[in-house]
């Protein structure tokens, strides 16, 4: 399964660890480095300091790629992306992944440092703007992915569409959870895949285990997209497991923000003792008390085919293996 992406990132196999939120932190990205996948951070919501740390940690864990991932869109970053960015370069990082955002006036900068750059893009016209500035790879993600959204087209017919238009590595997100979406979004002209609600069922993640066990439950169809918990996050679309929230507001006919059932409950509290509200956007990492089944607890589509919690290399040998069979088929050709 070598790729366009092996080349670019160093890897052994096209596999991409999502940068999923609070729920990642060293141990899960230096497992899926240490198996030959990208292994990734999400730094956005940390101080300067604790980026550099995280980093750090991380790189001081294990040899293989590890990216750092940032949103851009300025109504949830804690900082000028300016400035942070900085920091996780001067940590070390040499992979960026950009998302939520015009990653332009960025990519020279990842670049002086000699990074390679990430942009993540939900249509055809946003890749062309991507690699017209410069990005190295770019992110395709289809509306059935889990967490934060930014597309209204499904990953089949979005991934094609991106592969067409740009000279660039593609890698596909969205609804893929097990070797079988691999070799589908390879067969599509994908380089690579990216998958989040897959790396949340692992035990390196860094949630409480009911959210673990709530995805392995779940269905393809127990899932929503809304822009119910947005406080953190205003008017941005996401994709949360169905819960007891979700459900209560939707009785009450889904009214809007300031007139939701609940509106200003505490539903638990994060390992530091900072108060979770109802609809605020964190997701129940571990440490964390109270009714987490209440929280936002981010999940794709594909947490249908998500069977059991593992550890994070053994989900990347699985997903190599079970690719690799399917690619050898009659009639595969990727």
């Amino acid at each position: 399964m070598r790729t366009a992406l092996h080349d670019v990132l160093d890897v052994d196999h096209p596999i991409v660890q999502a940068p999923i939120g609070s729920a990642t932190r060293p141990g899960l990205a230096a497992a899926v480095a240490d198996d030959g996948g990208l292994g990734h951070l999400a730094v956005t919501w940390r101080s300067l300091d604790g980026t550099r740390e995280v980093i750090a940690e991380t790189l001081g864990t294990t040899d293989g790629p590890v990216a750092v991932n940032l949103a851009l869109d300025d109504r949830t970053t804690h900082h000028p992306t300016g400035e942070h960015l900085d920091a996780v370069l001067d940590a070390g990082a040499e992979f960026v992944s950009l998302s939520f955002g015009d990653p332009t006036p960025y990519v020279d900068r990842v670049h002086d440092a000699g990074a390679t750059v990430f942009a993540t893009v939900g249509t055809a016209e946003e890749a062309r703007e991507a690699a017209a500035a410069g990005v190295d790879v770019v992110v395709a993600q289809g509306w059935e992915a889990g967490g934060h959204l930014q597309s209204e087209v499904a990953t089949m017919p979005l991934v094609p569409r991106v592969v067409d238009a740009v000279d660039v590595p593609v890698v596909a997100a969205g609804g893929i959870a097990d070797g079988r979406g691999v070799a589908a979004a390879l067969a599509l002209g994908a380089d690579g895949t990216w998958l989040g609600t897959r790396f949340v069922a692992t035990e390196e993640a860094n949630v409480v285990d009911d959210y673990r066990q709530r995805v392995v439950a779940a269905g393809a169809t127990d899932t929503v997209r809304t822009d119910l918990f947005d406080e953190g996050w205003p008017g941005r679309e996401h994709r949360v497991l169905e819960n007891s929230t979700v459900e209560t507001w939707d009785a009450a006919g889904r009214p809007p923000s300031g007139e939701r059932p609940g509106e200003d409950d505490v539903v638990g509290a994060s390992p530091d003792g900072y108060p979770v509200e109802r609809y605020g956007d964190d997701l129940p990492v571990a440490g964390a008390t109270g009714d987490t089944e209440a929280w936002a607890q981010y999940a794709g589509q594909s947490a249908g085919v998500t069977e059991d919690v593992r550890p994070a290399g053994e989900v990347v040998r699985e997903l190599v293996a079970t690719a690799e069979r399917a690619l050898e088929r009659p009639g595969a050709d990727a």
